[in-house]
């Protein structure tokens, strides 16, 4: 089963929780000072959002269950012709992942990623400049 993940940057963080804890009328799966995701049944997304990232939309994902869809969504990206990161041991956003980040014609990141466990720190993610350009170029 996969979920949509979206990845937002605020400018005030507790104000953002309190927001959406309220629309999705639960608290955050994760809270930390500067980084808070809800992973919801009802719809089925991972929601994120962050202090460290510009405000706004910072990028789409997939978030999957198992290396099996990871490995499916990694190959329809490639059959799409699309540029691809692959990051098999990514700390970022308070977890551990094995990640694909690939951009859309237009420059949208997206990441499609299993998480395996937690972190303790919010880690970092790539640089992914690349992406969008290539994206735009195809």
């Amino acid at each position: 089963m996969k979920r949509l993940h979206l990845h937002l940057g605020v400018s005030d963080l507790p104000r953002a929780v309190a927001f959406y804890s309220e629309l999705f009328a639960t608290a955050p799966t994760v809270s930390k000072p500067d980084y808070a995701k809800w992973r919801l049944d009802d719809p089925m997304v991972n929601f994120a959002l962050s202090t460290r990232v510009e405000k706004g939309l910072d990028h789409l994902g997939i978030d999957v269950e198992n290396d099996s869809e990871l490995d499916q969504v990694r190959d329809r990206i490639l059959r799409a012709g699309a540029a691809l990161l692959e990051e098999e041991e990514a700390n970022c956003c308070y977890a551990r992942s094995r990640k694909h980040w690939t951009a859309d014609l237009d420059g949208t990141v997206w990441e499609s990623f299993l998480t395996h466990d937690a972190a303790s720190n919010y880690g970092e993610g790539p640089d992914v400049r690349v992406l969008r350009e290539a994206g735009a170029a195809r």
